[in-house]
C-alpha cells in the first residue's frame, strides 16, 4: 500500500501525513470498512474474505452496493 497517500485538511490546505503503509493499513482497512455505508453506500458483509482453494485469495472487503451487487 505505498501507493495510497493521507492527507490532513485544516483551513482548506492538504498536508500529507507521513506513515509506513504496514503501520497504516489495516487501521485504514477498519476505518473504511465501518464508513462504507455512509460514504459509498456500500453495505459491508465481510473482511479477509478467502475466495476458496480454486482461487487461493482473499477479499479484503466484501460489500454489496444500492443494486445488491458484490463489490
Amino acid at each position: 500500500m505505498s501507493d495510497i497517500k493521507l492527507f490532513r485538511l485544516t483551513a482548506g490546505k492538504a498536508t500529507e501525513l507521513q506513515g509506513d503503509a504496514s503501520d497504516l493499513e489495516k487501521p485504514l482497512q477498519t476505518l473504511i470498512e465501518a464508513n462504507l455505508e455512509a460514504l459509498l453506500g456500500i453495505r459491508i458483509l465481510a473482511t479477509e474474505y478467502s475466495t476458496g482453494k480454486t482461487h487461493a485469495g482473499r477479499i479484503d472487503s466484501l460489500g454489496l452496493d444500492e443494486n445488491n451487487c458484490p463489490v
